[in-house]
């Protein structure tokens, strides 16, 4: 028996990738000798803030900075939880400069934010999941952000530490598919984590869908959903049929261009969580 899902309305900020190109290389996904398209990666861009918006979802857009083009992967730059702003702070030096963006951003729309001591990179390795956080180390952020993030926000922050450097951020690796605290299901890809990340994976979520190996290199976990509709690349097509078969409605968003830089749907879309009345 198929269960009915049920799609919850998001609040998204996105920035324009009108800066974008590959001008640097830290991550395996980029490339600076292979010629990105600007213009392209805006359309793709535009897509996907039109499929939000035509889901219902709320999308505020922050203005990209010249010489941050890896700006336009939003969700890298902040963590929100209940209203509270968690600041990114980058471990490589290209990509400093957005963090303070992005949090002078928030305290601009009145938002509190905490300007983050640890190395974190927003959404990219911090994932909620109904009621607990989901922390990725490894690659770019410090295990010691996940203790300051639950001590901020009092919530349980789980450690899961990836070990393939093309699944460099948790997001890259894991999909939140379903954030219903009663519910809660995810997707992920066995082999970008350690053999103990796997075996906490597996205790917690035991009705998680398994990625296949060609999901994980179409990033296809670099997914967005809202409880019934899922954002997904194209080319992740077992990972669709999976999601099918669970209830939910699959819309392959075509985010192409943008994984010159080694980013997807996820990677552009930071969401806004606002505390429960």
């Amino acid at each position: 028996m198929t269960t009915t899902r049920t799609s919850t309305p998001r609040h998204y900020l996105m920035c324009s990738p009108k800066h974008f190109e590959v001008s640097y290389e830290i991550n395996p996904w980029m490339d600076v000798t292979r010629a990105t398209d600007t213009a392209r990666a805006v359309r793709q861009w535009e897509n996907l803030r039109a499929t939000y918006l035509a889901w219902g979802h709320t999308v505020d857009l922050i203005e990209p900075i010249p010489g941050l083009p890896d700006m336009v992967y939003a969700a890298n730059g902040a963590t929100v939880v209940d209203g509270l702003v968690y600041s990114a702070k980058f471990t490589y030096p290209e990509r400093a400069a957005e963090g303070p963006a992005y949090q002078k951003w928030f305290a601009d729309q009145g938002f509190v934010t905490q300007t983050a001591a640890e190395t974190n990179e927003g959404e990219g390795d911090i994932l909620m999941v109904g009621d607990v956080i989901l922390g990725g180390s490894g690659f770019r952020t410090a295990v010691a952000a996940h203790a300051e993030l639950a001590a901020l926000t009092g919530r349980e922050v789980v450690t899961l530490e990836l070990v393939d450097p093309h699944y460099y951020h948790l997001d890259t690796a894991l999909a939140v598919i379903d954030s219903d605290p009663a519910s809660p299901l995810i997707a992920y890809y066995p082999p970008a984590f350690s053999a103990a990340s796997q075996a906490v994976l597996a205790a917690r979520y035991p009705d998680a869908i398994m990625a296949s190996a060609s999901d994980a290199v179409a990033l296809g976990l670099n997914a967005v959903s809202d409880g019934r509709r899922v954002v997904v690349a194209p080319g992740a097509v077992d990972l669709a049929a999976q999601l099918r078969e669970r209830g939910f409605e699959p819309f392959g968003v075509d985010t192409s261009e943008l994984l010159k830089g080694g980013g997807g749907a996820k990677c552009c879309t930071l969401e806004i969580r606002r505390a429960q009345p």
